[in-house]
């Protein structure tokens, strides 16, 4: 048996596996597969390309190396734009696979393509090389037969008038014999009238005969032989053969009649008797017959058949004897009259012989005339078909003259892009394997720096300007995708090739969802089903599709994507005879070959695993500046210049039916041209559209020629205003970075271009385009910066100026990158040894001075340490200024520095004044409108808004924005409409019902707190999604509240109107926000105690304002920042009106604990937080109060106001300043400059978070080059561990008892800290360099350490194991090597004098065994002793001669918020613009039962300024070390100190 496993390294899964199976790792032998080497790369591609026709071994050699060259340099591009844009990219060998493999489906592709257009041109030139030929021959013929036709034409004419001149004659003789003929025809007519009658006479006679013939007819030779057997006929027999016998003038006699019945002609003589002989001798013998009564037909039949017959014939002759007797006269006449008519037609017919003999004489003449005239006419007709085909000879010729010129440069062409193919397609193959995940930037760099270089310089055959684009696309097919929505510009055609031509399906990263829009728009017509995988039938209706052959487009998907479909993205087809199946979960499905799958994620930067990326095409959509200055310059000119746009789309429209008129006519030509048959010039369809094609070729060339110029003016006057779309262009990336900041910070490029053609529409007009422009640019950044401030919090508002304005002036050229990024990342100074001496080290700081003299590299501020030297009395000048940023700067340098400049020099030296410098940095960059954001209008928010896009309020703490809705609801007559749910478990139909409702209806649907409710938000998603389609009611509006949430559906942030809704800010705000919602019913609702209640309740809201603004000043104000809300102080107010109804007296105390203890105290963790709220609460709770002499501050400014009515306290406070000063919290001034620092750093953090990170510095180093230096000089700096074996003598000895000292356990603890600390920051450096050099992965961790030292700040693999510390990553490791030193000198030198209790990593420990040590010292219990505390006169270590008898000497202590006097030895106000000052050394004594003396401060003592630390087991912070009882200066009460936040700190940030 045999077990193969793969995993994949890439992420987290592989570590943690290995971790939780650690058989994995013991029980298998594993085996790495890396990168392939260049080797096996060029192998693989060699033997892929074997069979091919490359032209050469040498070519295909070069191909081979192309491949090669074109992975690699993938794989490094991959790294530079993870470093720069922390987007990842994936590399595997199947990429290479495939890169081989569609080089040759390509190029049997193309050369089929221009092969097949290459060999219809070439037919069509064959063609009309035999044309030709045919033409010369005919012209020959031609010629001839003109000739031949001249003499037919002779002939004919002397024919004539030989047949005129005998035709006069015969027409003569014609009129003469047709009057004779006249004539004779009317004698005809009489003896035909004559005849008529004779024969109607004898045909009297005719039934008689005819029956007596049919008589005899039925007579046979055996009738007439019975009559013949006779001997004795009866009588009427021997009767009929008389009668017989008589008329046939024989013997009457029996034998005479048996004679003649004997005789064979017997029957035809009857028949054929000649009647005519019946003369009257033989009528009156037969007569002697028939007048015999018996001699009857029916007598004689009776005895004889055969003699009826005869009897009938006898009768009928004897019948017709009579009749032509009658007629004999008239038969005699009529015989002269024909006799006559005879001889006259004879003479006739004689004369009519004589005529015919003349009309066939004149016929035979005609005859031949008209054979002559046919001969003539056919010789005629031939002239002119040759004269025809001579004409469309000449049209043919004329008309593809310029089809042959083209033809042949055409076939030249392609015939060189045949040859250029083998170059042509290694880089199209290349590009449609591996550019699809990069940004248009790195895809030029590998085309144009890499791969093309490359493909040159082997003298591979290519095109000489290679473009992926027109490499691959139809032109027509590009024009579709830009009519359904694919931006115009080259890097989204290039997507729009791999969507299209990749051969795997393609997964779009689109978080501005154009290609969302493009693949509907274009697939819209094919059945396309829209899917996403949380859809519940998402399954059944991908197969339904793949059966089918329907699109779908599945949406939305996030870095995972259901397993369900891997053999649908893999392309898993099962043959089975005919049918091809795929398998999809548990069902094999029929696939349909017209099935496509367009996958789409909204993830701005997704991280796509290679079985992800290896099985899809990844295509990144995200829109870039050069493109969206395309779109938008074509917005701005849409609207400004319709009569361009209209020009320039009627243009493009001419142009492209004009080109496709022009390729179907070649078309058909060439058709022609191949499938004729015989002569070309008889084909009369070829030569007409040949025609029409030359007249329309030649208008649509006019045409284009005239479009080619126009489009020429066009874009002149397009690029006019081009500013607009690159100031546009800048401030939608602006938006755009801002979700890096807060995950609510989400802006569409649909709603942007909306407000874009707002801006376009309200700005004010002028008719010079400059100003235009300008007022444009103007309103528009503004309008940008009204829509987008309203959405963020007031901490970020000012960074939304400062970007903008940064932005703009770097499009304009007017920012220094190096010094930028010198602004947000400051100096950083790793080996102090080689730095130039600090001049004035009491008012420059270390960090200060760092930042100087890293200062002095940038070009622009070459030499300002040594300015520092020499103008040092005016740098401190300038230094100790109220405000820097507005005053003069020393020497040179006003005139030297910009505006930029002079920040940075701020940032160095008083960064406290930097958001003030920022401020007045944008207010003259860009105007004071900019810092001062607009105040938020609810009515002018509702009027921007729309039915489809919802209004989300982002909310803080502490507020709820429902009444002002309320109210707005009530101004706009929509308070009865308007419905609210609060949104928790089972709410979801509720505000479903109430949204569908809503669309019909026109109510507003009010869905608070949806951050309660993460899993119905993508069901929300939907139903917003589906609002554009159902055409909702024009007053509906659904409002939306949450708090910031990681999960909230970017589609819903990004297609709606973000509010914020903050606290007020500043006392003055939220005393005003308390007495506005206060009513003269609650003013006057202590009637007990009217007056005392209103004092109280002033003082009450101001303890409200100030405990709430008091976070401002950070650590300085509260340790844990507490979110007070307004039901505290409501709260608070109703216990105060009970014990002042209720209560004779006012029982302070009472209140005060209350107050204090319970309805704020509660919501305190902090023992010196809740110290701080008494001593608070103790300045405005206070008997004190009620006297109209007291004043809240020293300034007097602040009091309660005399008793009156709500509107003079509204009166009073609207009179206060609109800022107030530290003395409002009992703070120090330099309390504001904490603040100023605080939000100086908040600032300049988090503008920093969104930039991209790029090379910096002079020397144009790359990130992985910065970070490797850095890594492997830190290596180099950290000394060896700290081991046992160095220990000094008797340091880690025992007593008799067997005990180590506590000190000794201490030192051992802390080494054992330090140890790890230092092995994790080696192993880490070493880890971090092999993986910059690509030996090893870099994992998660690794990456976190790359970024977090590329931003000079400490890594989080190091902070875990580090000791607490706010220090950037310089004084970090300086702070460390400090550390590590004291540590090393205390174990090889013994027990230092005196201790630096910074450099341990936990001092409480440290104190702990120095309490230990003392009590076995003097056999103590520990738990009854405690510090007592003693300044003393040392200022530090070096100052102090030998350790002290009891407790230790501590120094490297810092006081913030005061300083120590070293003349009083009292602690005593710090001095302007000190933040931190430091302590001299003191005594820590331990002492049994300590109770400190009255008139001293309690300070704490933290390690760090964030005072705030993890709430340990005895309830204190972790950072928090102990009390330390320090005496005050004279005058003063411990609370002074307690408001001022005074604390001792073990180290300083910096």
């Amino acid at each position: 048996l045999h077990v193969v496993l793969c995993m994949s390294p890439v992420g987290e899964a592989f570590r943690e596996r290995c971790r939780m199976f650690p058989g994995l790792v013991n029980c298998t032998t594993i085996d790495w597969f890396t990168e392939w080497p260049s080797d096996a790369l060029f192998e693989v591609a060699s033997k892929q390309l074997a069979d091919e026709d490359l032209g050469g071994d040498d070519v295909k050699t070069a191909i081979c190396k192309v491949f090669v060259t074109a992975h690699q340099s993938v794989e490094e591009t991959s790294k530079r734009m993870l470093a720069q844009l922390s987007r990842r990219n994936y590399v595997t060998p199947t990429n290479y696979l495939e890169t081989v493999r569609g080089y040759r489906t390509l190029l049997k592709d193309k050369r089929s393509e221009l092969g097949d257009k290459a060999d219809k041109l070439k037919g069509g030139l064959e063609k009309l090389d035999e044309t030709t030929v045919q033409v010369a021959s005919m012209k020959t013929v031609a010629e001839e037969k003109k000739v031949v036709v001249a003499q037919a034409k002779v002939d004919c004419e002397e024919l004539l008038v030989e047949i005129v001149q005998d035709k006069r004659v015969a027409d003569e003789q014609e009129k003469q014999v047709t009057a004779e003929a006249t004539k004779i025809g009317k004698e005809a007519e009489e003896a035909n009238a004559i005849a008529t009658q004779v024969q109607s006479e004898l045909d009297k006679a005719l039934p008689a005969l005819q029956a007596a013939e049919d008589a005899l007819n039925v007579l046979t030779k055996k009738d007439f032989a019975e009559l013949k057997a006779y001997a004795k006929p009866p009588a009427l027999v021997e009767l009929t053969m008389g009668a017989t016998q008589t008329v046939l003038k024989r013997g009457a006699s029996w034998e005479e009649s048996k004679k003649s019945l004997g005789d064979a002609n017997f029957m035809t003589l009857l028949l054929k008797f000649d009647k005519d002989r019946l003369d009257d001798a033989l009528l009156k013998k037969i007569s002697k017959f028939t007048a015999n009564p018996d001699f009857s037909p029916e007598a004689v039949g009776k005895v004889s058949g055969a003699a009826r017959g005869l009897c009938l014939w006898v009768r009928a002759m004897e019948t017709y004897g009579y009749v032509a007797k009658e007629v004999a006269p008239k038969r005699a006449k009529l015989q002269a009259a024909q006799d006559s008519l005879a001889k006259k037609q004879a003479a006739l017919s004689s004369a009519q012989a004589q005529l015919a003999e003349v009309l066939a004489k004149v016929q035979a003449l005609k005859d031949r005339y008209d054979g002559s005239m046919a001969k003539k006419g056919a010789l005629e007709s031939e002239l002119a078909d040759l004269e025809g085909k001579l004409e469309r000879a000449e049209k043919l010729v004329s008309g593809l003259a310029g089809e042959r010129t083209r033809w042949e440069l055409s076939i030249t062409d392609l015939e060189s892009r045949l040859r250029q193919l083998p170059g042509d397609v290694v880089v199209a193959s290349a590009f449609m394997s591996y550019a699809g995940p990069f940004p248009s930037e790195y895809r030029d760099d590998l085309v144009k720096d890499t791969w093309l270089p490359q493909v040159k310089s082997l003298n591979i055959p290519a095109s000489e300007h290679f473009d992926f684009a027109l490499f691959l696309a139809d032109p027509k097919n590009v024009r579709d995708w830009n009519i359904q929505g694919l931006p115009s510009d080259s890097f989204s055609t290039e997507n729009g090739v791999m969507v299209t031509r990749g051969s795997r399906w393609p997964l779009m990263v689109d978080p501005q969802g154009q290609a969302n829009k493009w693949v509907r728009n274009m697939e819209g017509k094919h059945g396309l089903k829209v899917l996403n995988l949380q859809m519940s039938d998402m399954a059944r209706q991908v197969e339904n599709a793949i059966q089918f052959g329907n699109p779908v487009l599945l949406q939305d998907v996030m870095e995972e994507i259901d397993p369900i479909l891997e053999p649908v993205l893999a392309k898993s087809f099962i043959k089975r005879g005919n049918q091809t199946l795929i398998k999809l979960g548990d069902k094999e499905v029929d696939f349909n070959f017209d099935f496509k799958l367009y996958i789409t994620t909204k993830l701005p930067n997704p991280h796509y695993t290679p079985e992800i990326s290896t099985k899809v095409a990844i295509v990144n959509f995200a829109v870039k500046q050069q493109g969206l200055e395309a779109q938008l310059l074509n917005t701005v000119v849409r609207c400004e210049r319709p009569d361009l746009d209209r020009q320039k789309n009627e243009l493009v429209v001419k142009v492209a039916a004009g080109k496709r008129t022009q390729s179907e006519l070649e078309d058909q030509i060439l058709y022609l041209l191949s499938t004729a048959t015989g002569s070309l010039l008889d084909n009369v369809d070829l030569i007409n559209t040949l025609d029409q094609s030359k007249t329309t070729w030649e208008e649509v060339n006019q045409m284009l020629q005239v479009a080619e110029e126009t489009s020429k003016k066009i874009e002149v006057a397009s690029q006019q205003y081009r500013p607009c779309s690159v100031r546009a262009s800048v401030l939608y990336f602006v938006l755009n970075d801002l979700s890096a900041i807060d995950p609510m910070y989400q802006f569409s490029l649909d709603a942007y271009t909306d407000l874009f053609l707002i801006s376009i529409r309200n700005s004010p007009k002028s008719d010079a385009l400059p100003e235009r422009i300008k007022l444009l640019n103007d309103y528009h950044t503004y309008a940008v910066y009204k829509y987008t401030a309203r959405g963020l919090f007031e901490r970020h508002k000012l960074l939304l100026s400062l970007q903008i304005c940064v932005r703009i002036l770097q499009t304009a050229h007017q920012v220094n990158t190096d010094e930028w990024q010198f602004m947000l990342k400051g100096g950083s100074v790793l080996d102090r040894s080689q730095q130039a001496p600090n001049p004035a080290p009491t008012w420059i700081s270390e960090q200060a001075w760092d930042n100087i003299t890293q200062l002095d590299a940038l070009p622009n501020f070459a030499g300002i340490v040594q300015s520092f030297d020499g103008c040092q009395g005016e740098w401190e000048r300038w230094y100790r200024q109220n405000e820097p940023e507005t005053a003069e700067m020393p020497s040179e340098w006003e005139s030297k520095c910009t505006e930029l400049q002079r920040m940075i020099v701020v940032r160095c030296l008083r960064p406290d004044r930097v958001i003030f410098s920022a401020t007045s940095y944008v207010a003259n960059a860009m105007g004071r409108k900019f810092v001062e954001p607009p105040v938020l209008d609810l009515g002018e928010t509702h009027a921007d808004s729309t039915p489809a896009s919802p209004l989300i309020f982002v909310l803080s703490s502490g507020v709820d924005p429902t009444d002002s809705l309320r109210k707005l609801a009530a101004e706009k007559g929509m308070l009865a409409r308007f419905h609210t749910v609060a949104l928790g478990q089972g709410q979801a139909p509720v505000a479903t019902r109430l949204i569908e409702d809503g669309l019909r209806e026109g109510t507003w649907v009010f869905l608070a707190n949806c951050h309660l409710m993460t899993s119905w938000l993508p069901k929300l998603d939907k139903l917003i999604e589906s609002f554009e389609a159902k055409s909702p009611h024009p007053d509906f509006r659904l409002w939306l509240t949450s708090m910031p949430s990681q999960v909230f559906p970017v589609m819903v942030l990004q297609n709606s109107i973000k509010l914020t809704n903050e606290p007020p800010k500043g006392v003055k705000a939220n005393v005003t926000r308390t007495y506005n919602d206060m009513t003269e019913e609650h003013l006057g609702s202590c009637p007990a105690k009217p007056e005392a209640w209103r004092k109280l309740l002033f003082a009450l809201s101001f303890f409200h304002a100030v405990v709430q603004e008091r976070r401002k000043f950070g650590p300085l104000g509260w340790n844990i920042r507490y979110e007070f809300n307004t039901s505290d102080v409501e709260c608070s107010m109703m216990t105060l009106r009970m014990f002042l109804t209720e209560q004779e007296q006012i029982p302070w105390p009472a209140l005060e604990y209350v107050i204090g203890q319970i309805n704020y105290g509660g919501r305190v963790t902090d023992d010196n937080d809740r110290r701080c709220l008494l001593s608070i609460l103790r300045q405005f709770v206070t008997p004190r109060v009620l006297d109209n002499a007291y004043r809240m501050t020293p300034s007097g400014t602040y009091f309660a106001p005399p008793d009156g009515d709500l509107d003079s306290y509204r009166a009073y406070v609207a009179g206060l300043p609109a800022t107030e000063a530290p003395e409002v919290f009992g703070m120090h001034a330099n309390a504001n400059i904490s603040f100023q620092l605080q939000e100086t750093r908040r600032l300049i953090d988090t503008v920093l978070s969104i930039q991209p990170r790029v090379a910096s510095g002079a020397a144009g180093k790359s990130p992985d080059d910065v970070v490797a230096e850095l890594s492997a000089e830190l290596e180099a700096s950290l000394g060896s561990v700290l081991v046992r074996e160095d220990a000094a003598l008797g340091l880690f000895d025992r007593t008799a008892a067997g005990q180590l000292n506590s000190l000794s356990v201490v030192l051992g603890q802390e080494m054992d800290r330090f140890n790890r600390l230092t092995g994790a920051m080696t192993s880490s450096l070493k880890e971090l360099q092999k993986a910059i050099r690509g030996l090893v992965v870099m994992s998660a961790e690794l990456e976190a350490m790359y970024h977090s030292m590329l931003n000079n700040q400490v890594p989080a693999l190091w902070a875990k194991r580090a000791y607490p510390s706010l220090k950037p990553l310089a004084s970090w490791v300086g702070d460390y090597h400090g550390r590590v030193d004291f540590m090393r000198r205390w174990l090889t030198e013994g027990l230092p004098r005196c201790f630096w209790l910074p450099g341990f990593f936990f001092p409480q420990g440290f104190m702990t065994g120095v309490l230990q040590m003392h009590a076995r010292k003097y056999a103590l219990p520990i738990d009854a002793l405690t510090f007592a505390f003693s300044v003393t006169p040392f200022e530090g270590p070096l100052d102090v001669d030998a350790p002290p008898e009891d407790g230790i000497l501590v120094d490297g202590l810092w006081v913030d918020g005061a300083r120590w006097d070293r003349a009083t030895g009292r602690l005593d106000e710090s001095e302007p613009g000190v933040m931190f000052a430091p302590m001299p050394v003191i005594h820590f004594v331990p002492v049994a039962d300590f109770e400190p003396p009255p008139g001293q401060y309690q300070c704490p003592l933290y390690k760090t300024s964030a005072r705030a630390g993890v709430l340990s087991t005895t309830g204190q912070s972790t950072n928090f070390v102990l009390h330390v009882s320090l005496p005050i200066r004279e005058g003063t009460r411990e609370d002074h100190w307690v408001l001022e936040g005074v604390a001792l700190l073990c180290m300083l940030n910096d």
